[in-house]
């Protein structure tokens, strides 16, 4: 089963029938266009039901999440042994988890990749990452987040939301904007967990389920540079929000280096099976780069071993 997001960033019809046509041609293909947000998952959800053994995914980093949702649903029946592998086909504009499991950042490069991985039988089994909150949870690829970061990426799908498209350019300036705009004195996130000491008064909680945290265009940004699908999860927060503190802070993120961002206003974590962020005022919830509402509680859990990729 193919899942194509017909308005995924970067393809145009042409692009999607070559590739199509491509994997058409090495397997039995059948394929869903998504309509609507959780369309994929809902699809994804009836792969195991319908006897499809792989589930790929043309989109960006929502609609793969939506598709990883989907797949790992209780209620499709799928054990972790039955559950169809999945392939990834990069569409985005970031494409974080697609890079992430070092596939080509062109969609046409990545459909080659994919088909060599199909045709020799390799798969690599990654771990996930689960948020929850209130009655709900969610699996997440590479990231999630409480507070500015998620503040941002809110902002930017507003702005998409009004026919704008989410470039670098685009983020960074939203980010600078609304740097200004937020309320620097008062943090309102304490960060907790087993065995974790208790942090308080934080602005920002990045949780990572591996590295890259995202992409500037063709640089990456590592929050946490340890973190793999391979380990627990790990954690970057922020006590402060003053614009040298953030600058230098971002300049670490953005170096080609595995050393850990340094600075006394950072809270670090790694290689943990489970975090607790809370909050003493509602405040904005990302995950995998889509905006989710606002929360005041959120539990992360790892979940080693969750999926199988062929990479």
């Amino acid at each position: 089963m193919l899942l194509v997001n017909p308005k995924a960033t970067t393809t145009n019809r042409r692009t999607r029938d070559v590739l199509i046509r491509a994997l058409g041609a090495a397997v039995d293909l059948s394929v869903e266009e998504t309509a609507y947000r959780g369309h994929a998952a809902a699809l994804a959800g009836t792969a195991h039901a319908k006897g499809f053994d792989i589930v790929a995914v043309l989109g960006g980093d929502g609609t793969i999440n939506e598709t990883v949702n989907g797949l790992l649903d209780p209620a499709n029946g799928a054990g972790a042994a039955d559950r169809p592998k999945l392939v990834v086909i990069p569409g985005g504009s970031a494409n974080v988890f697609a890079r992430a499991l070092g596939l080509p950042n062109d969609p046409v490069e990545a459909t080659g990749a994919v088909l060599e991985a199909l045709w020799e039988g390799r798969r690599r089994i990654v771990g996930l990452g689960q948020a929850l909150w209130d009655d709900e949870s969610r699996y997440f690829t590479f990231c999630s987040g409480l507070g500015y970061d998620a503040e941002v990426i809110r902002a930017v799908e507003g702005l998409r939301g009004a026919g704008f498209r989410a470039t670098p350019t685009r983020y960074v300036a939203t980010a600078v904007r609304h740097y200004f705009m937020t309320d620097r004195r008062h943090p309102a996130i304490t960060v907790t967990g087993p065995g974790i000491p208790r942090a308080r008064g934080v602005h920002l909680a990045i949780v990572s389920n591996t590295t890259p945290w995202s992409y500037l265009g063709n640089r990456a940004v590592h929050p946490t540079p340890w973190a793999s699908f391979e380990t627990g999860l790990d954690l970057l927060a922020l006590r402060k929000l003053r614009l040298h503190t953030l600058l230098w802070t971002i300049g670490q993120m953005l170096g080609e280096t595995d050393a850990l961002p340094r600075g006394r206003h950072l809270v670090q974590l790694h290689d943990e099976p489970e975090i607790t962020v809370t909050a003493s005022r509602p405040i904005a919830f990302q995950l995998d780069g889509d905006y989710l509402g606002e929360r005041e509680r959120v539990t992360f859990r790892s979940i080693p071993n969750a999926l199988q990729v062929l990479v």
